[in-house]
């Protein structure tokens, strides 16, 4: 890493200890919140684009002999369709990524990768799809052939597509179906972005993973699987030049698809996103739970924002740690409700929600606790909630935080990868910095308000003991 990174860590840490002292005025803690801005570097990313529109960043990092190497696709949940019978193709289709192609068959990879030491995997959002590997550098050359047979050879051969299918529909009933947090969390996204392409879950419905074709799961793959929609990243004992001139022998052959952008804006009109149908309401689910789990969600915002990053801090503020205000009134009380509760901020690429989980302690009334949260959640915007030393105590960890990501290749090779994927620039923590440095403890109290002014969200809870269908309440 560069020493500007170093520094910076320094001047982390004496921004950290002076903050932590138990003397700390309002007026010293506006000059800590300033300097965070001190706080910029550079990482040392050479960029290449291509003539097939794939993006390769390298990073060089001579420290040890591993590569850790990152693909990124420009596809998610968000591009499926209800009335086509195609939510879960994204996932369904990472899954397959990992069954053969035209060069390296089924098991090759794992193979390659496993048996030199390595480890690699992937994961399906609503926004994208990633697959990343960490592995000896010799083995580079072989891993840039693998991914590039699998990204334009792709075979999905029909014996493997069925018993994955089946790989699939274990793995929803896993998170879901049999998970009283997971049906939770669905149902939340069902109600806050109902009539979205948020509102379900990546992996998608079971009728339409039971109906899903071979011939479905391939146009996605021809559809968005093309070079102008892939960012590579590779980290770690490398020479950049040498790392460029692989790829382009490798990728460069690929063909680009020069319908992509005008069917991803088609599929992704912003009018999809606007909250037309959210209503508080109250949703009662039942499963396994011998004590009740609620959710209470609010409109959040989208990641490609300054509020998102003001809603961070709100969050953190309210429930980061034991000594967090909710955590404190709720958990340590003398006459507690819950065993735990948090708010958290989901960002997504064009919609967002904040939702309130906690678990109830055995004999606490829902009721109770809707009205509570109902009344309660103003008071969370408070000057006695929200204080100055609560805002540098928060931004601290965070910076902490995110320079604790940078430490190992993998940690730089997701970052500036989800960077340049989400928001079209690898460099975009600068703006990320900076934003940190200048919120203030007023623009956070303002969006506290915001989000809570009407006092309740959409109250979803889950329980053994609640009626087996799903109810709603309004």
């Amino acid at each position: 890493m560069k020493k500007e990174l170093f520094k910076s860590i320094i001047l982390l840490g004496q921004i950290f200890l002076i903050s932590c002292s138990t003397n700390v005025k309002n007026n010293q803690s506006e000059q800590q919140t300033e300097s965070l801005s001190d706080l910029t570097f550079d990482l040392p990313v050479k960029k290449y684009i291509l003539k097939n529109g794939l993006r390769l960043l390298v990073v060089e990092n001579k420290k040890l002999p591993i590569v850790s190497y990152y693909t990124y696709f420009d596809v998610g949940g968000r591009f499926e369709s209800r009335e086509n019978k195609t939510t879960g193709a994204t996932h369904f289709l990472e899954h397959m990524m990992f069954k053969g192609a035209k060069k390296y068959k089924a098991g090759d990879f794992e193979a390659i990768v496993e048996g030199n030491g390595g480890r690699g995997n992937a994961y399906t959002t609503f926004d994208s799809t990633v697959y990343y590997e960490s592995f000896p550098k010799n083995i580079l050359p072989t891993i840039i052939d693998v991914e590039a047979d699998r990204m334009g050879n792709l075979t999905l051969e029909e014996k493997s597509f069925e018993s994955e299918r089946l790989v699939v529909l274990e793995e929803r009933k896993m998170r879901y179906e049999n998970s009283p947090v997971g049906k939770l969390f669905l149902a939340m996204m069902q109600e806050v972005f109902k009539g979205s392409p948020y509102g379900g879950s990546v992996i998608g419905e079971v009728k339409d993973l039971n109906s899903l074709t071979r011939d479905q799961i391939y146009k996605f793959f021809q559809t968005f699987y093309a070079p102008n929609n892939a960012i590579v990243v590779v980290v770690g004992d490398v020479n950049a030049s040498n790392v460029y001139r692989m790829v382009k022998n490798k990728y460069g052959k690929l063909t680009f698809n020069k319908e992509l952008e005008g069917l991803k804006t088609k599929l992704d009109q912003k009018s999809k996103y606007n909250f037309s149908s959210f209503k508080p309401k109250e949703i009662q689910l039942n499963a396994m739970a011998k004590n009740p789990i609620f959710i209470s969600a609010y409109k959040g915002v989208k990641l490609n924002s300054r509020e998102a990053l003001v809603l961070d801090l709100l969050s953190s503020m309210l429930s980061g740690g034991v000594s967090s205000h909710l955590h404190q009134k709720y958990v340590e009380a003398k006459r507690p409700l819950f065993s735990s509760i948090g708010l958290s901020n989901y960002n997504l690429k064009n919609s967002g929600v904040v939702f309130l989980k906690g678990n109830l302690l055995k004999g606490t009334s829902l009721s109770r606790v809707r009205r509570l949260i109902k009344k309660e959640s103003k008071r969370f915007c408070s000057d006695k909630v929200l204080t100055q030393r609560e805002l540098q105590k928060t931004l601290n960890k965070y910076m902490v935080d995110y320079y604790s990501g940078l430490t190992s290749n993998s940690g730089i090779a997701s970052f500036v990868g989800l960077r340049e994927s989400l928001f079209g620039d690898y460099e975009y923590y600068k703006k990320e910095l900076e934003i940190y440095s200048n919120i203030s403890l007023d623009e956070i109290k303002k969006s506290c308000k915001k989000l809570f002014n009407s006092g309740e969200g959409i109250f979803l809870h889950v329980w053994e003991k609640n009626p087996k269908k799903k109810v709603l309440k309004f």
